[in-house]
Parts: structure tokens; sequence; C-alpha cells
């Protein structure tokens, strides 16, 4: 299956998510803040990064415009994941560079397609 990594602050979104990813047989790794995001992401050179968009550090936006900067970054899909769905969020995130767009609270069949989607694509 595919190395996912989940750049989120927020300790239960991490955990529900790096089970229900772990279980469906991807190899999860975490980052914290969106700094962490950029370092881990370089390093490990996932299939695919969640990526909140209210991050300590720098946020999910600067986090996706540094990783599309990096030639060896700029091809992985990045999916935004955001509690604050404002109108023209979703036009922001794919302007920023991320592959796709979802809202929490997660619905975890929906993002699993947009997973699925994406590492089809990439």
């Amino acid at each position: 299956m595919a190395r996912i990594l989940i750049v989120e602050d927020n300790e239960m979104n991490r955990d529900m998510l790096s089970r229900r990813l772990t279980k469906r047989g991807h190899e999860v790794f975490i980052a914290e803040d969106g700094q962490a995001g950029l370092d881990e992401t370089r390093a490990l050179l996932p299939d695919l990064v969640l990526m909140d968009i209210s991050l300590p550090v720098i946020d999910g936006w600067e986090a996706t415009r540094a990783l599309r900067a990096d030639p060896a970054t700029q091809s992985i899909p990045i999916i935004a994941l955001t509690a604050h769905a404002m109108p023209g969020d979703k036009d922001k995130a794919l302007a920023a560079g991320c592959s796709d767009y979802d809202t929490k609270p997660i619905e975890l069949p929906r993002l699993l397609e947009k997973i699925n989607a994406c590492l089809g694509s990439s």
C-alpha cells in the first residue's frame, strides 16, 4: 500500500487517521506542524501527504507552496484538510498546489476515495 504522511497538529485527528489508514494497509508517518511536515516530506518522499491547513510554525498553505517549489517533492499528491470550510477555500487549496481538498470532521469513506484517486494519478 501507500506511504502517507499526516501533517496535523490535533492529536485526536492524527490518532484517528493514523489508525484507520494503518488498518487499511498504509504505512503512516506523522508531522505535528507545517515545518515538520516540510522536513518529513523531503526526508521520506511519501506517496501522499494529508495536509492540515491551520498548523503552527508555518501553515498548510505555505508548506504546500514550498513543497510544490521543490523539484524533489513537487509531484507528491497533497490533500488539504480543514475545519474552516469557507467559500473559496477549495479554490485557494488548489491554487496553492494541493491535489484535492477535504473538510473536517473527516468522513473516512469520502477521504479514502480522494486518497485512492490521488494515488491512482501519481
